[in-house]
Order: structure tokens, then C-alpha cells, then sequence
């Protein structure tokens, strides 16, 4: 395993210098950002890395952990996919997930092994540490608009290559895509010595999860993988791969929104929106690369999903390719999928955007994606719902 020393000098040194008339020019905001990013993330890094070698010593079987079946769902940003991804995650007799505390707190084996022995401790003393990371759940990660997120809840396991940092999401954090590796076109651009280095650090990530869960099937949601579709099955090859497809209407401007919402919350840029042409380029990207993958790769290990098919009927859609996928039915399913729903909708975003605002009008959008609503049928009028509007209620 490698860690990408050279990419964080070049973002380290781009945001110190020459920042003026850049997304991440140096206000109060960004100098506050940068202070706590270098004073904790060194000392995270170190000390994760130091586990990943005590793993190599005292848990050397996870370098043998098969990883079968795993399932990843692929799709432009704000398609739906975290809504299938959670609701999959309620299935713990099939699968496992990436959560962000296992990201960020536990990548390795001997950090979960540490980990496990201060919660029995804390449980002897009442649990005060856990009622700390709790509040500080609800009161801060909770709290992000758009995308709620928790320590405690599956999220894009692509934040697991911020260990070695090599992942398009250190923009998040960075927001010079001049200086990032076209990881948007993954497949497509990157030399095939660098795309072999992120998957096997990937891969033993994954590894490492699945040796210490004992679960049976990996399911991961991260749609810049959209990018990576044949390395993924270069590395995976019985991968199971649902790629999802949502009305570019409804895609793009929200996508917009929540990629310079994730922007502004590191940084500061000058204008609401940046980065507005690089969005529509690599999200047209997204669409085609992994669809002509998937057609000229036919397999029953894959599936095009259309959203409004998730939506309409979720629990049908996820039996019918559990059957397809062969994944254990069990007679626990539909509670489990219920759950899953209900939690989405306890989460519903309500935040607000207009793509008139961000310089779209629909024709051209119609005309830009003229390929993906002949291919899927998607409606061309004026975009009426928000994610998840349609979801039906628990009860029906």
C-alpha cells in the first residue's frame, strides 16, 4: 500500500499560496479549516497507518478474506442511490456496509479490536462515552443539510481512499480540480499502475471489513465509481453492479447544489456556484461510460436501474434482483427493507435550488443529455419533486 504524498504537497501548497480568485482563497472561514485539517490529520493518518502495519502482524489472515458477491451501486450524484443503499444496509443477514464511524474511526482491524475493548469498558461505567458520541452525532454530522450523515449510518466507502489519498472527495476538502488526478474519468485517464493502487488499497479496505464483521456480502454505494466500472471488475470480477439512472432535469441541478454545499462547507468561495461546467461534463460522463460498459459487458450480475422504478415499488425492485444477484431471501426482509425506508424519510432533504439560478435552462439540459431521455423515456417537463418525494409511506 502507498499513500499519495505528492497530491496532498500539491493541495497543501495551492492552498497557501496562489489562492486569490480561487474557490479556496484564504478568508477566516478557510485559515480556521486548514489550521484544524493540519493539526488532526497528520496525526489520524500516522496513527491509522501504524494500525494498518499492526494488522499485517497480528491479523494477517484478512490478506486471504474473500470477498464475494459484493454489490456496488453506481449513478450520477443524487440519483437515489443512497436511499437503496441504506435500505440494503437493514439486511445484516446478507450484507455489511462501510459506516462512517468504521471510515474514519476504524478503517483497520486493530483500530476495531481497540475500539471493541473501550466499549465493553464504557459499558461497565454507564456508558458516559457513548452518550458523548451520540450527542456529538446528532448535533453535528446529523446536522449536514442535503446529505445527512452519521457516525453510526453506511456512507460512500470512497472515503475510505482519503487514508491514502487518492480520492476525487478530497475536492470536498481542496477545491482545486486543476490539481486533483482526473479521477471523474477514472477508467479513462488515470495510468493503469496508479489505477491498481487505489483498488488494491480498496480492496484490502474491504478485506480487513469484511474479516472483522464475519458478514457475508460487501454492498457499497459511491457514484464516482461510475468512473472506475471496469477496474472495479478487474478486481471484483463476480461483482454484482446496479447502475442507476435519474431524469437529468432533476440530476443535474441538484447535483450542482450539493457538490457547492459540500464546497462551502470547508471553504469559501466568492460565487454560489462553482464549477458548474465541470459538473455537467464528468455528470454526462457518468452516465455514458458505465452504460456502454454495461452494454457491451451483458452479464446477470448486472442491472440498469431507472429511479422512478426504485421509487414506485422499492421492496419489489430489491427482491426481484436478490433472485437475480442470488442473495438469501429470509423471511425478516420486508421488516428490514421498512426500517430502511422509514429511516430515509426521518432524513428527507428539503433544501432548494433552481437551475435557472445556476445559468440551465431545461431545453439545454434536454438538448446536453438528448442521448439519456431517449434511452430511459425520462419526462421533459419542468421537474415537479425532490429525492425520495415518492417514496411510499411505511405502512402502505
Amino acid at each position: 500500500m502507498t499513500y499519495n504524498f505528492r497530491l496532498l504537497w500539491r493541495m497543501t501548497y495551492r492552498s497557501l499560496f496562489k489562492t486569490s480568485e480561487t474557490p479556496g482563497r484564504l478568508t477566516r472561514k478557510r485559515i480556521t479549516f486548514l489550521a484544524l485539517f493540519y493539526i488532526v490529520w497528520p496525526l489520524v493518518t500516522i496513527f491509522t497507518w501504524i494500525c494498518f502495519g499492526l494488522d499485517d502482524i497480528f491479523f494477517p489472515a484478512y490478506k486471504k478474506q474473500p470477498v464475494e458477491k459484493p454489490l456496488f451501486i453506481i449513478s450520477n450524484f443524487r440519483s437515489g442511490s443512497t436511499f437503496l443503499h441504506r435500505m440494503l444496509s437493514h439486511d445484516t443477514k446478507n450484507f455489511t456496509s462501510l459506516r462512517t464511524w468504521d471510515i474514519y474511526i476504524t478503517p483497520s482491524v486493530t483500530q476495531r479490536k481497540i475500539v471493541d475493548v473501550i466499549i465493553k469498558l464504557d459499558q461497565l461505567i454507564g456508558g458516559p462515552i457513548r452518550r458523548l458520541i451520540l450527542a456529538i452525532d446528532r448535533a453535528g454530522l446529523q446536522k449536514v443539510d442535503i446529505h445527512p450523515i452519521s457516525f453510526l449510518e453506511p456512507e460512500e466507502d470512497e472515503n475510505i481512499l482519503l487514508h491514502n489519498w487518492s480520492s476525487f472527495l478530497i475536492s470536498f476538502l481542496f477545491p482545486f480540480l486543476d490539481e486533483l488526478p482526473p479521477y471523474q474519468y477514472f477508467d479513462r485517464d488515470l495510468p493503469t499502475d496508479e489505477k491498481d493502487k487505489v483498488l488494491s488499497f480498496y480492496k484490502s479496505m474491504l478485506q480487513r471489513h469484511l474479516y472483522a464483521t464475519g458478514s457475508p456480502h460487501f454492498v457499497s454505494k459511491n457514484p464516482s465509481f461510475s468512473a472506475k466500472i471496469a477496474t472495479l471488475k478487474e478486481f471484483f470480477p463476480d461483482a454484482r453492479i446496479i447502475y442507476l439512472a435519474r431524469n437529468p432535469l432533476e440530476m443535474l441541478p441538484s447535483t450542482v447544489s450539493w457538490l457547492n454545499y459540500a464546497w462551502s462547507i470547508f471553504s469559501e468561495p466568492a460565487e454560489k456556484y462553482i464549477y458548474i461546467d465541470e459538473i455537467c461534463e464528468f455528470s454526462q460522463y457518468w452516465y455514458r461510460y458505465p452504460l456502454n460498459y454495461l452494454d457491451e459487458n451483458p452479464s446477470a450480475n448486472h442491472l440498469i436501474l431507472s429511479y422512478e422504478d426504485l421509487i414506485n415499488d422499492p421492496i419489489g425492485v430489491i427482491r426481484s434482483f436478490y433472485e437475480q444477484f442470488g442473495y438469501t431471501d429470509h423471511h425478516d426482509l420486508d421488516e428490514a427493507f421498512m426500517e430502511g425506508i422509514k429511516a430515509t424519510e426521518a432524513r428527507r432533504s428539503a433544501h432548494q435550488y433552481s437551475f435557472e439560478e445556476m445559468g440551465f435552462t431545461r431545453e439545454q439540459i434536454i438538448a446536453t443529455y438528448a442521448d439519456i431521455f431517449e434511452r430511459f423515456g425520462f419526462d421533459k417537463r419542468e421537474p415537479i419533486s425532490e429525492p425520495f418525494e415518492r417514496i411510499p409511506e411505511a405502512a402502505d
